[in-house]
């Protein structure tokens, strides 16, 4: 089971019933008596639903309400639709941004039963109240009952996660990579099995790496090219019961079950290690899945902690913590919040993506305030971190160089004089800033003296 909440709407994989949307528009609103609906306008002016077999998990590509139906403007004037606007060269186009790549008009949902289905919930962004039915959007005539599950190979799946172009799905067997770059004509593109992966449950993605829990633990694997995945040797930290694992900058966070939460130390991807195991003196005892989210200056986890309902623990804090403000703090668990729910807290929803504008695959997903302003391209990027014109390996660093400089004595001049240089410069600085003052001195005493009454005659 799974719930992902984007704009005004939670997106629940509900078992066997399907995929089920709910407007959470009013959630804070206490002037509605009804905050969560599948029903906002009429019955019979939307479906909210789609009916599976036994949907286990859904994924949106993004949690920003990306719309990828967005009309463009041309400098002749003419506004134009997204398909005829990505054929025309950029110099047409008054839009400077790049077109939202069409893998943001669809949710995600995993079938243990039917595989991977797709739904079109770019309507639900485009302010018409008369389109919103949602169904299955890949071809019945060539995915049978609309659902992409080649040979059964995604039989069994139980989670999924989208990063760039690249659908990660975890199977009760294996990882099933699917490229998602055409959408609507899915692809398998990598595979990992069994003996290297045991009932896997769960898939992060950060950067380079993917990091995976089943029955062993939390292990590791490289994604530079995600057509060839490779498992990283013994990256592997080992844990009794991991269900479910989130990533968030050099730290892993997994829910395990009676152990409470895991704090796995990833820093060094490839040397995955347990920082510590979090269970609130006892009290954290059925960690379902976790998710990391930050709230002014504090991070914190919000836990579905089956039985004992939503948990929310407090990582880091500028009341407690000196180190709150730095990049990557050690957390501090405190256990804060409890809220019971009515049954078994099964699954809790990622937060807001802010000041994200790419995707792990290049592509634009939001639009900053400078007219003209985009990110780079995958290309770029790649540029800043492979050698040979982003074609070569990765850029390393290393605080043990086992190679002397090229030419110390370079080094050592290039260091002289880039310091003479900066104090030439803040002489220099120093200077102007001395006569600038001086001439204002002598303005404000010839102004002093000129309004000064005049001297009276003894």
């Amino acid at each position: 089971m799974q719930v992902q909440l984007r704009g005004e709407y939670a997106y629940v994989a509900a078992g066997e019933g399907g995929l089920r949307v709910y407007d959470v528009a009013q959630i804070d609103q206490k002037g509605f008596s009804e905050r969560i609906t599948t029903a906002p306008v009429s019955k019979f002016g939307q479906k909210f639903y789609v009916k599976t077999r036994y949907a286990t998990a859904v994924a949106a590509p993004s949690t920003l309400a990306v719309d990828p139906a967005r009309w463009r403007m041309t400098t002749d004037g003419q506004m134009v639709e997204p398909e005829r606007a990505r054929q025309l060269p950029a110099e047409k186009l008054v839009n400077e941004e790049q077109p939202i790549h069409p893998l943001y008009a669809y949710l995600y949902v995993v079938d243990k039963f039917e595989g991977l289905i797709l739904v079109n919930a770019a309507t639900l962004l485009d302010g018409d109240p008369l389109n919103n039915y949602l169904k299955r959007q890949l071809d019945p005539n060539k995915y049978a009952n609309g659902a992409f599950n080649p040979d059964g190979v995604l039989t069994g799946a139980n989670n999924i996660v989208i990063a760039g172009t690249y659908a990660y799905i975890t199977t009760n067997r294996e990882l099933v990579i699917v490229n998602l770059n055409d959408p609507v004509n899915p692809k398998i593109s990598g595979r990992i099995a069994a003996p290297l992966l045991k009932h896997p449950r769960a898939v992060a993605i950060q950067f380079r790496y993917g990091f995976v829990v089943d029955d062993e633990g939390l292990k590791v694997i490289e994604l530079a090219e995600p057509e060839r995945p490779r498992m990283v040797d013994r990256a592997v930290a080992p844990l009794a019961d991991a269900r479910d694992v989130y990533v968030a900058r050099t730290y892993a966070y997994v829910a395990c079950g009676k152990d409470g939460v895991a704090i796995i130390d990833v820093k060094s991807p490839e040397q995955p290690h347990l920082d510590q195991m979090y269970q609130a003196g006892g009290k954290l005892n059925d960690a379902r899945q976790v998710k990391i989210a930050m709230t002014n200056a504090s991070l914190f986890a919000y836990v579905a902690d089956g039985r004992n309902g939503l948990r929310i623990v407090q990582l880091t804090s500028p009341e407690t913590m000196a180190t709150y403000a730095g990049f990557s703090p050690r957390p501090e668990p405190q256990l804060i919040a409890t809220f019971k729910t009515k049954g078994e807290a099964l699954a809790v929803s990622k937060a807001l993506d802010r000041d994200r504008a790419v995707d792990e695959s290049g592509n634009q997903i939001a639009v900053f305030g400078r007219r003209g302003a985009r990110p780079f391209t995958f290309a770029e990027i790649q540029t800043l971190l492979r050698t040979d014109e982003g074609r070569g390996d990765f850029f390393s660093v290393t605080d043990e160089p086992t190679t002397a400089p090229r030419n110390p004595q370079a080094a050592v001049a290039a260091t002289g004089n880039s310091a003479g240089v900066f104090f030439v410069g803040l002489l220099l600085g120093f200077s102007i800033a001395l006569v600038g003052y001086g001439r204002r001195r002598r303005r404000r005493d010839n102004g002093a003296r000129t309004s000064c009454p005049p001297a009276r005659s003894a």
